[in-house]
């Protein structure tokens, strides 16, 4: 856990994505107050909770359950202007510390995967106002039959992983009307994640290079990257945003 740390220890991100993909996205959703209280389920170091910051005229809950990653967006969100608009609280997904019917949007990217995409759609509804929104990144098949090399990493890593249409599905059934979804680019994944990760990764090299067991976790690290840098056109991160009926 503490190699976790070091290796992800001031990234931009814990995953891909970027600030015109959450701007894009917040684009698309409907019907939100004046003031509105949202919700970022699993921050991270909070890139997209200080863009959502910035464009709302509200509060952001920024929730995630490990406090180096709070400590780090609030030395940010001073840094940016927009610490009176966030608030930060430790917390697990798994048992959210709010009311119900709290907040007029949930925003998660990249985290729902931890629950699941289909429970996180119906177990985080309850916290939505009435016609409140969630915005959210999964990670989809964008073709079917992938390669078989990159079907089995992604069947060892993440074995619920769908294709686009058939999130949309469970999104339906889960009893919300899908606003917009669109996949973000390859760059949202090099740019503020990857790059950075990769780099992180080369250095701790040296610092490790006689301890296999360090070694072989930095190698698992890389083999994600690897992965994608061969088979990004057979999969990618979406963008779902929809409504609660």
């Amino acid at each position: 856990m503490n190699l976790f740390f070091e290796i992800h220890q001031g990234l931009p991100r814990e995953g891909p994505g970027d600030n015109e993909s959450t701007k894009r996205a917040f684009s698309y959703v409907r019907d939100l107050p004046a003031h509105p209280e949202v919700l970022d389920i699993g921050c991270g170091p909070g890139m997209q909770t200080l863009q959502l910051a910035d464009v709302i005229d509200g509060r952001v809950v920024a929730l995630d359950l490990q406090q180096p990653f709070l400590d780090e967006l609030q030395k940010r969100a001073k840094s940016a202007g927009v610490d009176q608009k966030i608030e930060t609280v430790r917390g697990s997904m798994f048992e959210l510390p709010f009311g119900d019917q709290q907040f007029d949007l949930i925003w998660s990217e990249g985290a729902i995967y931890i629950l699941g995409f289909e429970q996180g759609l119906k177990q985080w509804k309850c916290f939505l106002k009435e016609n409140g929104s969630l915005a959210v990144t999964e990670i989809c098949w964008l073709k079917p039959n992938p390669p078989a090399e990159v079907q089995n990493f992604w069947h060892e890593h993440y074995p619920e992983m769908k294709s686009v249409e058939e999130n949309l599905a469970l999104i339906e059934a889960a009893g919300y009307e899908v606003t917009g979804y669109f996949t973000i680019p390859e760059s949202g994944w090099w740019d503020d994640y990857y790059l950075p990760l990769e780099a992180k990764i080369n250095d701790l090299r040296l610092t490790y290079q006689n301890q296999p067991e360090a070694l072989s976790q930095l190698d698992e690290a890389q083999s994600e990257i690897e992965m994608y840098r061969k088979y990004s056109e057979w999969y990618g991160y979406t963008f779902f945003i929809m409504q609660a009926k």
